[in-house]
Formats: structure tokens, sequence, C-alpha cells
């Protein structure tokens, strides 16, 4: 466990809502700026005058008396009044037409671009019309206004990329909606914000945001079959997949496997972690996986079927076979 702390730290580093990669999160950080100013202004305001008053009215030597009582200054009082009424009207206002901005009504007759489901404790990531169905590494194409449908498989989940912009809930039999304009390439990085069960804290997302071509040639492949077995060991690996129940919760496109329980891996070799970013993926993180599942991620569905060293191994190769 303390190399997969490790990697980790290492791969998920500090994400800020301070450098907004979308069109949302610029417009949710340039009301929240504003915000803050305001707020500080205020508290510097607060400071100054109980500074200035405490030293202007302060107790001096020759004071023998109570102090001149002053009552009724309606001036100061609309002061008081007007001013945080203003800025709270003001706020107001900015807040639903940034709401309008980033959050406009979706006619629910549109397809939308990507669908998001949860699963306790994965994303199910589908492209309707390209037949493409993936998990946990959601590509996405930079400079598209996209619509992203969120559900549940099972319990409240929460959509969250901080550089991306504002959550989503996802919750069971109903489907909500989020709109997402990308700006730049890169990886982006959140989490399932919605405590969902014992593994919710490993319940990363990673969004590979591309250029318009470089998502389509990512959909093209992912639209393919998986690869058929080259040599021996893939072929032991590809038919103890079918015999040991993996196909009962498993889809491999072009295969007998076509289980939807479980994520689908019909290029998960090509993706680069596994277990929403657990571990890198890779040959032996696969065999650590299929051999002791509940060691590596307890609490997840993935039973322990007490398979012998080579059966894991095969199964680990064919896998890691499928890009």
């Amino acid at each position: 466990m303390q190399t997969q702390h490790l990697y980790f730290l290492k791969t998920y580093y500090l994400q800020s809502i301070t450098n907004p990669a979308s069109f949302q999160a610029e417009k949710i950080n340039n009301l929240f700026y504003t915000f803050n100013i305001a707020a500080a202004a205020m508290l510097l305001l607060v400071i100054f005058l109980v500074i200035y008053i405490s030293i202007k009215y302060r107790e001096k030597k020759d004071d023998t008396g109570e102090p001149k009582q002053m009552h009724g200054n309606k001036k100061i009082e609309a002061l008081m009044i007007g001013v945080p009424m203003l800025l709270l009207a003001y706020f107001f206002y900015e807040t639903i037409h940034v709401e309008k901005q980033i959050a406009p009504p979706v006619n629910t007759s549109q397809q939308p671009d990507v669908i998001i489901t949860g699963h306790q404790w994965w994303w199910e990531v589908e492209y309707p019309g390209s037949g493409v169905i993936t998990a946990n590494e959601v590509h996405l194409p930079v400079g598209k206004h996209l619509l992203m449908e969120m559900r549940s498989a099972d319990v409240i989940h929460d959509w969250w990329v901080p550089e991306l912009g504002n959550k989503m809930d996802l919750i069971p039999n109903v489907n909500n909606y989020l709109w997402l304009d990308i700006k730049k390439p890169g990886s982006y990085i959140g989490a399932c914000s919605e405590f969902c069960g014992a593994e919710h804290a490993w319940m990363r997302i990673n969004v590979v945001a591309q250029t318009q071509n470089d998502f389509e040639s990512w959909l093209a492949a992912n639209a393919s079959n998986a690869m058929l077995p080259q040599d021996t060991i893939t072929m032991a690996g590809a038919r103890l997949f079918q015999e040991k129940t993996c196909s009962n919760c498993h889809r491999i496109q072009g295969t007998a496997a076509s289980a939807m329980i479980g994520p689908d891996l019909t290029h998960i070799g090509s993706r680069k972690e596994i277990l929403t970013g657990l571990m890198k993926n890779n040959e032996d993180n696969l065999y650590k996986w299929i051999n002791h599942p509940q060691e590596i991620k307890p609490g997840a569905h993935m039973p322990d079927f007490i398979l012998d060293k080579d059966s894991v191994q095969a199964i680990a190769y064919y896998l890691n076979s499928l890009k």
C-alpha cells in the first residue's frame, strides 16, 4: 500500500480551482475572485474603523464624566444598511447570470456527447453513437461545447474536476446534465466528492483533454474490437478469462464477454492507470489486483477467485495485451 500511496502523490499533484481550464471554471472563478475582493475590502474597512475609533475615542487623563452620546444619525445608518444591501443585490444578480451561462437549460431529447455513470467505486464512460464504452479514463475534445449526462448505478456520487468547473451530483434513477467547454489540452484530475462507501477515497477522476483530431483518433481506436491473442500465453489468458467467470462481469468487445457489471476491458492495456488511479497500469499490478483484489482495494466488488499463480499470470498478460 505504501508504493500505491507514493504513486498517488507523484501522479495526483495538487489540483487548483485557481487554474481554470474551461469556460465554466473561468466564470465561476471570476465571480469567486470578485466576491473575495469585496469581502476583503469590507474586512479592511472594519479593521480600520476599529483601530480608528479605539484611538480617537480612547479614555484620556482629563476625562471625568461620561462621553458625549450621539443618537439617530440617519446618514450613517443608511450607509451601513445600504452598502451591504447593494452588495448582496449585485452578487445575487451575478450568481444568477453566471449560473445561466455555465448551466443553460438542456433539451432532454438532445443526445449527450458523453454519458458518465458512477459505480462503487469506478466510472463508466460511454460515447453515444460511437459504440465506445470505457472506464475511469475520460477522453474529451478541446474547443467543443460538450453535453455530459450524469448517472448513478447505485448510490449518490459527485463529479468534480476542480480545473474544469462546477460539480454535479449523480443520483440513482435521475439523469443530471453538465455543460463543459475545455479550453486547453491536458490531464485534469478530480474525485467523487460525495461519500459513497468504503472506497470513496479511491474513486478518482482522470480527464484527458485532447485536440479534436487526437480525440477522434482515440475514439476510432477504441471503437474497434479487442486485439486477438497472438501467442500461447495470451491465448491461455483469453480462455481462462471466459472459463473463470471473469466474463460474467466484464465486457471485451469482439469476444463472448459482454457483461456490464464491472468496467469494460476491451482496451484496458492502453490506459495509464487501473482502479481509478490507485495503481499504475502494468502487468505486475494487474497480477496483484487479480490475485488478491480485497488486499489492494478492500470492499471492492471484485471477488477473489483463488486462482493458481500461472492462471493469474496468464490473465494479467492477456489483459495487458489489450491495447
